[in-house]
């Protein structure tokens, strides 16, 4: 029997989702339905494009309701340890630079459930994750990438 999946998770990202519950729950839901009863109104159902497009967005709601509530259910809230800023670790940012050109970039790194690119935020599951957990301040490390491998070096971890 396998363990079940986990969610590890800040608390601001677990508050997220929990908004973004509740917006489907008590907005969403009541347009879609809205958008089905008007569309029943434009008459036969088998050939109705706006009945069926609503259905679809219908059955994402409730699918994406069903994720998040399983998501909160068994999120794993990631604790600042105390002492322990000098290792690479869940919920910590991490800037580093390309070598040997020099290119910095500043990550935060997150539970997958959180992980937003385009907010700095990588998935712990990332390769680039991956490769510098547990690494300290001043060291080098090989990143594997979709392009081929990088070799960068920390410079701060906070």
């Amino acid at each position: 029997m396998s363990a079940e999946k986990t969610y590890p998770m800040t608390k601001a990202g677990k508050e997220k989702l929990e908004q973004e519950l509740d917006h489907l729950k008590s907005v969403k839901r009541k347009e879609v339905v809205e958008r089905i009863k008007i569309a029943r109104g434009f008459g036969d159902l088998s050939e109705n494009s706006e009945y069926d497009a609503a259905k679809d967005e219908q059955a994402f709601v409730e699918g994406r309701i069903s994720l998040l509530e399983n998501m909160i259910r068994k999120a794993v809230i990631i604790e600042e340890v105390a002492g322990n800023s000098k290792v690479v670790s869940l919920g910590k940012t991490v800037t580093f630079i390309e070598l040997p050109d020099g290119e910095e970039e500043t990550y935060t790194i997150v539970g997958s459930a959180e992980a937003d690119p385009f907010e700095g935020k990588i998935s712990n599951d990332s390769p680039i994750a991956k490769s510098l957990m547990d690494k300290q301040v001043g060291d080098k490390v090989t990143v594997q990438t979709p392009g081929g491998d990088i070799l960068v070096e920390i410079k701060s971890i906070q």
